[in-house]
């Protein structure tokens, strides 16, 4: 039986097909003649995961991504379906990470947990989100994107500043104001430099002063000693008695006033009493009509031949008037 040349060319396209889907399913990482353990993970973000990348535990890849499907419309989850190449026991509490890095692809981390019952073919596996190591590098760039571009800002109005000062109307200013400032210093080095100057002779008188004071240091020292030992004395004086003392003194003078004060007592009386001062008066006044009468009669109380006949004219019944005192003053 002879074959045609058509047959041949459609078995020859056939086999390069079969072999072709054969390869593209080896490359994503399908086994093409052993059934695989199947396992499933719902992620709510697969961003950087695609179908052949690899699933490793402890850094040995124990699979491959076979799909990635939504949950549902509302793509609430995303469904990774996990081919088992490896016969491992993968505990129940077992958790599922998406690990990405800045160079390598995704891939999915388990993390084994302590369970003695194993995931069967078909089971769902626990997952947990990561953040990936470009949303942590992006994280961390922000902030210094933000200063980055603050800091250019910042320059950009420094720049604007500095172009400013290179406007010739500023320059004139600024040669203006350097041409002050050379005149000022050429000012001050002639005050500093003259010797008749006020300025030369303050410092000159200060230094005069410097000088006496470090001849008279041992004078002064001797001052600030009597003075230490008058302070030191002065401390260690019993001050608080002897004001304690004046304070008692000046208590006990101000009850002696009060009595004075109260009219209790002689003084009290002869200062607050006016009967007294008038009966005093009185009596004084008495008194001295007494040794009037006494100077000028004194045969009316002293019946003696010497003085010749008795007195008979009356007594007398005022004072006389005293020649020390003023005219008209009794």
């Amino acid at each position: 039986m002879k074959i045609s040349n058509e047959t041949k060319v459609g078995a020859l396209a056939a086999i390069a097909i079969t072999l072709l889907i054969l390869g593209f399913n080896f490359l994503k990482g399908r086994e093409l003649f052993k059934r695989a353990n199947k396992i499933y993970a719902v992620f709510r973000n697969v961003e950087g995961m695609e179908v052949s990348n690899t699933v490793r535990i402890k850094g040995l890849q124990i699979g491959t991504v076979a799909a990635i499907n939504e949950k549902d419309a509302d793509i609430s989850g995303i469904v990774v379906t996990i081919n088992l190449k490896k016969n491992v026991n993968i505990p129940k509490n077992s958790t599922a990470y998406i690990s990405s890095g800045l160079i390598s692809s995704s891939s999915i981390v388990i993390t084994k947990g302590d369970a003695t019952d194993f995931l069967a073919n078909g089971d769902t596996i626990q997952t947990q989100d990561k953040p990936n190591l470009m949303s942590q590098v992006e994280r961390n760039i922000d902030p210094i994107v933000a200063r980055l571009n603050g800091t250019l800002e910042s320059l950009d109005s420094l720049i604007e500043v500095v172009g400013q000062l290179f406007d010739p109307k500023l320059k004139n200013n600024f040669t203006s104001i350097f041409t002050h400032l050379a005149a000022s210093s050429a000012s001050m080095e002639k005050i500093l430099s003259s010797e008749n100057s006020a300025l030369s002779r303050s410092l000159k008188n200060i230094d005069s002063f410097t000088v006496s004071l470090s001849r008279n240091s041992k004078n002064i020292d001797a001052t600030l000693n009597n003075l230490r030992r008058t302070t030191d004395r002065l401390s260690n004086a019993k001050i608080d008695e002897a004001v304690a003392s004046v304070q008692s003194t000046m208590n006990e003078l101000k009850q002696v006033i009060a009595k004075i004060n109260s009219s209790n007592g002689t003084l009290g009386l002869l200062i607050n009493d006016k009967r007294l001062y008038q009966n005093l008066e009185n009596t004084t006044k008495s008194l001295n009509i007494l040794l009037d009468d006494l100077r000028l009669h004194p045969k009316r109380y002293v019946n003696v031949s010497v003085f010749g006949k008795k007195d008979k004219t009356g007594p007398l019944t005022e004072p006389l008037n005293d020649s020390t005192t003023k005219s008209g003053v009794k």
